[in-house]
């Protein structure tokens, strides 16, 4: 009964992880189709003598490159610098450096 508990709650984790991951590469997907989008016509009118490189050009395509950003750093980020792996490293570290200071 327990086991199935838990088997459930592991199930319903991969579950919400699989969603959060398959939201950012729709919203990357919309990113790239809008920004291309609205850029081939900006391009395409352009004159010789207009600079394609404008801010007003790229502004969508900044701001919400941020917000892309963060929904990344969100999905894929949360333990880039402190994973489970780091703190088993560091614990073990301490514990190795304890040790040999109660050694002494």
């Amino acid at each position: 009964m327990e086991r199935d508990y838990f088997e459930e709650e592991r199930y319903i984790m991969a579950q919400k992880k699989v969603k959060a991951i398959k939201g950012f590469y729709w919203h990357l997907f919309w990113y790239l189709a809008v920004n291309i989008f609205l850029w081939v016509p900006i391009y395409s009118s352009l004159d010789s003598d207009e600079g394609f490189f404008q801010f007003g050009h790229f502004a969508t395509a900044f701001f919400w490159g941020i917000g892309l950003f963060f929904h990344w750093l969100g999905v894929f980020g949360k333990n880039i610098f402190f994973s489970k792996d780091w703190e088993k490293r560091k614990m073990k570290e301490y514990m190795d450096q304890d040790l040999h200071n109660f050694e002494e």
